[in-house]
């Protein structure tokens, strides 16, 4: 258990943060930009001191006021990637690598580093110095000397937050790769809710040094605000078709349609289902283009703001949340109890393996 009970006071900011978070598996500390994220991961590492507080992960305190007791972060065991790699220029990739596994207590073995090479796709990239690097091949790099210095923790600063949507595509991958093959407990910060759905076992809402809300995934997705609320939600790969590109994934009492690439049968997976992507209907549809027609029945009825509700539906277990506007809840007379279809575009939802499969 990653456990921070925290305060802090820097000239008009104010910090006070509590949570507590199962380890192994990776806790993501989400939220806008100076809500505390940054700050929170620096007084973990020992690189800010709270004004008052206690931090311990698993059996070991690593800071408590109350006993005037701080570990130095050269002792804490602690792997950070920061947003800038900050990979030595004068080494190349073997030699950053090397320096990372120098640090290693007792000092990692010639298998451990060829594993991360392995695991991180940098066999080609060994004798390459850092300025010949691209921004994705840096992050890899950065990724892998922290892990071959054998942390009990790895902290992650927005390490996609330089990188355009084409190489954070390309990136995710190699960090759900480390998450499935490393017990390794990781608080990644991230301000972009897709990295948190496909990397995250435990999720942190922060808002203005404050803790919003804590939680598992399909939790926090109903509590972050009008363009990003919405359902996560688990399920299985029943099929996938390597022409189209897409996968049947069982949810509940539905078979769903999605974004499947990379994905086989049997897996586990969880999708991000946003309240604006659907669209209900009171009697069963025909004729639409619109692959997935779920059926299910209204839950609950919440309001979201002066225009607009937010409806949850249970489809055999899961919940999905649907905003829609006060007229078109009225002419459809929507009600707790009520059967609906649920409609939503195939190219709306993808698939991402789970974190616990």
């Amino acid at each position: 258990m990653l456990e921070i009970d925290v305060s802090l006071s820097r000239g008009d900011f104010d910090l006070e943060v509590t949570f507590a978070a199962p380890t192994p598996g990776v806790t993501a500390l989400f939220g806008r930009s100076g809500s505390g994220k940054t700050t929170v991961i620096n007084l973990i590492a020992g690189l800010l001191r709270p004004d008052r507080g206690r931090i311990a992960l698993d059996d070991a305190v690593l800071h408590d006021t109350s006993r005037s007791y701080s570990l130095p972060p050269q002792r804490r065991a602690i792997g950070y990637v920061f947003q800038d790699p900050l990979l030595f220029p004068h080494f190349d990739v073997a030699g950053n690598l090397r320096y990372g596994q120098r640090r290693a207590q007792p000092r990692g073995t010639e298998a451990e580093f060829a594993d991360a090479v392995e695991l991180l796709g940098l066999g080609a990239l060994l004798r390459r110095r850092p300025h010949e690097l691209s921004g994705g091949e840096r992050q890899r790099v950065a990724l892998g000397r922290a892990l071959l210095s054998r942390p009990r923790l790895l902290l992650l600063d927005e390490p996609l937050a330089s990188l355009d949507a084409a190489r954070r595509g390309e990136l995710l991958p190699w960090f759900e790769a480390l998450r499935d093959r490393h017990a390794i407990p990781i608080v990644y910060v991230s301000h972009e809710f897709e990295e948190v759905v496909r990397l995250a076992s435990h999720v942190v809402l922060l808002e203005q040094g404050r803790v919003a809300a804590e939680g598992d995934v399909g939790r926090i997705a109903m509590v972050i605000g009008p363009e990003l609320a919405g359902s996560v939600v688990d399920g299985q790969v029943e099929s996938t078709d390597p022409v189209t590109g897409l996968a049947q994934i069982r949810v509940g009492h539905s078979a769903i349609t999605a974004s499947g690439a990379g994905l086989r049968a049997g897996q586990a997976v969880r999708l991000q289902v946003l309240a604006r992507d659907l669209v209900l209907a009171t009697l069963k549809p025909m004729g639409l283009s619109v692959r997935n027609e779920i059926d299910g029945t209204i839950r609950a009825i919440v309001d979201d703001g002066p225009d607009a509700i937010l409806v949850e539906i249970d489809v055999g277990g899961p919940v999905l949340l649907a905003r829609v506007t006060r007229p078109a809840a009225s002419d459809l007379a929507l009600a707790p109890g009520r059967r609906l279809w649920v409609l939503v575009k195939a190219t709306s939802l993808r698939g991402h393996v789970h974190p616990r499969r």
